[in-house]
């Protein structure tokens, strides 16, 4: 595995964004948390990421007085790969 990209909840259970090593962005997958049992250190790297990246947004916005909840930063939202 190269990294998580994105987290998101399916019937109440947290599934990763996947990217694996040497493969590009269109065979990235959802992967629930239980095949990712040993990728617990890129798990806590994508929170504390995700966290930091969030406060900034928040804080900005905030500042511009565009912040609205309830949306994501475009870097977080998942890809259609397909129809």
């Amino acid at each position: 595995m190269e990294r998580i990209l994105n987290k998101r909840k399916v019937r109440g259970k947290d599934k990763y964004l996947v990217r694996w090593k040497g493969f590009t962005a269109e065979l990235d997958i959802w992967e629930g948390r239980k095949n990712l049992e040993n990728a617990k250190e890129a798990i806590e790297e994508f929170k504390k990421e995700y966290q930091q990246n969030m406060e900034d947004v928040v804080r900005q916005e905030h500042e511009e007085g565009t912040f609205q909840w309830g949306e994501l930063p475009g870097r977080f939202m998942a890809k259609k790969l397909y129809r």
